[in-house]
């Protein structure tokens, strides 16, 4: 029966020109005239080349962030800072204001290069590590790294804190994911495992 019927439709629409092109007409315009589908662009197409050196290993990638950001005053390799992050990757602080507001602050990596930038033409700015941990799994990598800031070597730091970092692993190459950090205030000192090298 239902090849009877199946043929008997078949036959009728051969037959009645007119309601096969209503058939068609009633088509959507996507299916009438698709389009192909367009290529995704490539998220990391815009990142700059890295040194190799510098993305070697995970105590590489740390040492090429502190030393890309560090320097007299003036302009810094922006091209280098840029080419250890993931793209969308994010800078973020988690401060609290001398009124006691805690704010949180997500920037990209251009924010960062933005206000920074501005800051580092004008002041001297040296950042260094105090004690790094690190934890990996796999191609992830979680650090926990204390930190100094001084506007020349030698003299005291200006400010201590910790940045916690988060990495990973593509098979050729380490990557920040991201960056999230809180400054040493009196009421949160640097615990004492992460305030001076063991």
């Amino acid at each position: 029966m239902k090849l009877a019927l199946l043929a008997l439709t078949t036959a009728f629409a051969v037959s009645n020109p007119a309601s096969a092109a209503q058939s068609a007409a009633e088509k959507p315009a996507t299916q009438q005239h698709a389009t192909p589908p367009q290529p995704v662009p490539d998220p990391f197409a815009n990142v700059p080349p890295a040194k190799p050196d510098d993305v070697k290993s995970v105590e590489s990638l740390l040492a090429a962030l502190y030393d890309v950001i560090s320097g007299p005053p003036g302009e810094r390799d922006w091209n280098r800072l840029r080419s250890l992050f993931m793209p969308n990757a994010r800078l973020i602080s988690a401060e609290k204001t001398p009124s006691g507001e805690v704010r949180v602050r997500p920037n990209t990596v251009e924010d960062y290069v933005r206000l920074a930038g501005a800051y580092f033409l004008k002041n001297g700015f040296f950042e260094k590590p105090i004690v790094s941990r690190v934890q990996t799994f796999g191609n992830v990598a979680q650090v926990f790294s204390s930190y100094e800031s001084r506007h020349a070597p030698g003299e005291a730091p200006f400010a201590r804190g910790i940045n916690s970092f988060q990495l990973a692993y593509d098979g050729k190459r380490w990557w920040v994911v991201n960056i999230l950090w809180d400054e040493e205030r009196p009421d949160n000192p640097l615990p004492k495992e992460f305030a001076a090298t063991p």
